[in-house]
């Protein structure tokens, strides 16, 4: 393991610092109640994609395994069925299946909110204010100039998942499987011993992602497929009722509206328990019952202060970096 300071850093880091603050500050304007998450927990929500890192409490009995959280998701979702309201958490988060590269790192702070009582395109106009909010105080205007392009934040842009594939990558129908499979062959994709989401995944990542957010605005993409759904309500069209958004071809949040099908997530959590190493929170199942309507979001904060810092690696804006 290797260990560098990057003192030259100095003014970028300050950016990100800023960045964070700032976001705090919005959210306590805009009514939310900031909660101080636990970064270690007992327990987690069973992600059979994400690996975590462990450790021991040395002074509970049998010496308890506590594992770093790779989201405040858990405990957020509690308070709001306590009757907490619109709420944020704005910290780290790790994850052990994210090498530090251009856009990745095991350590990183997430901003974590939620809305009750809320769509997911409400969220829309909480991120675009916000990010409005952060430009004004730090630039004095709603636009950044990322990578010698401006992105004006008056405005933004709206595009369904079926819309960019086709637009993008020339495939006019993800899903149905069987047709999504075969134009994705005629493209010369890989789909023999591959499932969907692998496929789906490669051809988005290297078609339609990188045209996300270069028209000089962000860009929302939504109505994403189920299989690509996690925790979020799937409609009566069987889509899923989630957006991200994209700045300069780079992912900045995840948000959907909250509300699954408990049955089906049942299966689906007692799937994923059955392939994890750790504890699972056995009672998040009933959190999701008794969950009330919201809409919450996750934005990757040292991603967003990439975008208002003008760097292109995350790294550019630490001070101390743990190889």
């Amino acid at each position: 393991m290797e260990i560098k300071s990057q003192i030259n850093n100095f003014k970028n880091h300050q950016i990100f610092l800023e960045t964070k603050k700032l976001a705090g500050i919005f959210l306590k304007k805009a009514g939310f109640i900031e909660i101080d998450t636990p970064l270690l927990s007992p327990s987690l929500i069973p992600e059979s994609y994400l690996e975590i890192f462990e450790t021991k409490n040395l002074f509970k009995k049998n010496n308890q395994e506590m594992y770093l959280i790779p989201s405040p998701e858990l405990f957020l979702k509690r308070l709001i069925v306590d009757g907490i309201g619109n709420c944020f958490s704005l910290g780290k988060s790790f994850r052990n299946n994210e090498p530090v590269e251009i856009k990745h790192s095991f350590e990183f702070t997430m901003l974590e909110f939620y809305r009750v009582n809320a769509d997911y395109f409400e969220i829309t106009e909480d991120v675009m204010n916000l990010l409005r909010f952060i430009s004004k105080k730090m630039f004095g205007k709603e636009k950044i100039n990322y990578q010698n392009k401006i992105i004006d934040l008056k405005k933004f842009e709206k595009i369904t998942v079926t819309e960019a594939f086709k637009k993008y990558a020339g495939i006019t129908d993800i899903f149905d499987h069987k047709k999504f499979f075969e134009q994705a062959k005629n493209k010369g994709y890989r789909v023999e011993n591959m499932d969907y989401i692998d496929v789906w995944s490669q051809i988005y990542g290297i078609e339609v992602e990188p045209n996300l957010g270069k028209n000089g605005m962000i860009t929302f993409i939504y109505e994403y497929p189920k299989e690509l759904a996690a925790i979020t309500k799937i409609n009566e069209f069987g889509i899923a009722e989630r957006f991200e958004f994209y700045i300069g071809g780079i992912e900045l949040g995840n948000c959907g509206n909250e509300g699954v099908e408990i049955e089906e997530y049942k299966k689906r959590f007692n799937d994923d328990a059955e392939l994890v190493s750790y504890k699972t929170d056995d009672k998040f199942i009933e959190i999701l019952e008794k969950l009330p309507k919201c809409a919450g979001i996750a934005i990757g904060v040292d991603r967003l202060a990439m975008i208002f810092a003008d760097v292109k690696n995350i790294n550019d804006l630490k001070l101390i970096i743990i190889e």
